[in-house]
C-alpha cells in the first residue's frame, strides 16, 4: 500500500481537490468521477460527497493508496 501524507494549509481541503493535490488525478473534476463511482473512502466509509470537507487526522483510502491528512 502507498502511503501519502498531506499538509493541509487551511481549516480543510475538498476531497476532489485532495485528490488532485496529492497526484492521483489530473484535475478537481477527474477527483469528482473518482468519487462519484465510489472509489474513495474517508475514516473507513465509502464517501460519495465530491466536495466534502477533509480535516486533519482524517485518512483517505482510493484503492492502494492511503492518504494521511495532518495540520500544518
Amino acid at each position: 500500500m502507498q502511503q501519502l501524507e498531506f499538509q493541509l494549509q487551511g481549516e480543510y481541503v475538498e476531497l476532489n481537490q485532495l485528490l488532485k493535490l496529492v497526484g492521483i488525478c489530473d484535475s478537481g473534476g477527474a477527483g469528482k468521477m473518482m468519487v462519484a463511482r465510489g472509489d474513495v473512502s474517508v475514516d473507513g466509509k465509502v464517501e460519495l460527497r465530491k466536495t466534502c470537507k477533509i480535516r486533519s487526522g482524517q485518512v483517505v483510502r482510493l484503492g492502494d493508496v492511503r492518504i494521511k491528512v495532518r495540520a500544518a
